[in-house]
């Protein structure tokens, strides 16, 4: 008789931001493959996010009041979350002295703000069912900085330490909380910075390469499954030897 699937997710409800494109959608057909009831999050929902997660729903992450009112509706549904992924997020690039008040807030809006939104709806519905594995995306800019980055850089840095607090406050509930920092990943993001901005972060790594998304998507999966039971507060570097 074969082993059982370390991975097998089947029954299990995973809600995933920003999850249209890009990392977002890897890891939900990620999840998807390994028999999870995908709900994707974002502004637009793209068709290749609708054919692996059909329940998936327009939401902007930065509007607490939507966040509330969908989460109560997918409760309702049946949809409550065992796995969140706060993947969502943008960038509004400049050196510090020239960001617009705009800039900045957009920036911590949704890349901060929106992950504290979806902590705040999701872990009182994981404490209900008596577990649940959350793992926000941060980035490695979060840790070293990044020039032109000050926004992104604050905001990824903020999800580090709200990482670690809500696993500290939620881990009693059986609840584990973590972080994947990717380096550059190849994304519609990076796509448009120019060649040289993408050969520096090819240069930096150690590998050669710059990720992929479903580099980090099996990442995001090893820490939402069995297999990573044990394991909540951390911060897992991807990005093949950048930061060091």
């Amino acid at each position: 008789m074969p082993a059982p699937d370390p991975l097998d997710l089947t029954g299990r409800v995973a809600w995933v931001t920003g999850a249209a494109r890009g990392i977002g959608l890897a890891c939900a057909r990620a999840f998807a493959v390994r028999g999870a009831r995908v709900v994707g999050f974002d502004l637009e929902l793209s068709p290749e996010l609708l054919k692996v997660a059909p329940d998936s729903r327009e939401l902007n992450v930065a509007d607490p009041a939507a966040v509330t009112q969908a989460a109560a509706a997918l409760a309702e549904a049946g949809l409550a979350p065992e796995i969140l992924v706060n993947n969502a997020g943008i960038t509004c690039d400049g050196v510090l002295w020239k960001l617009s008040d705009a800039d900045w807030s957009s920036v911590l809006d949704v890349n901060l703000s929106g992950a504290f939104h979806l902590l705040r709806a999701a872990i009182p519905l994981m404490r209900a069912c008596g577990r649940g594995s959350i793992v926000n995306i941060t980035s490695i800019n979060g840790e070293r900085g990044k020039f032109g980055q000050s926004n992104y850089s604050a905001a990824k840095a903020g999800l580090i330490g709200l990482t670690k607090a809500a696993a500290r406050e939620a881990g009693r509930f059986g609840i584990r909380v973590n972080a994947v920092a990717p380096g550059m990943v190849e994304t519609e993001m990076a796509q448009s910075l120019p060649p040289e901005v993408k050969q520096r972060a090819v240069d930096e790594s150690v590998l050669g390469r710059i990720a992929q998304p479903e580099d980090v998507a099996n990442c995001v999966l090893f820490l939402a499954s069995p297999l990573a039971t044990h394991i909540t507060g951390q911060v897992i570097r991807v990005d093949g030897g950048q930061y060091i």
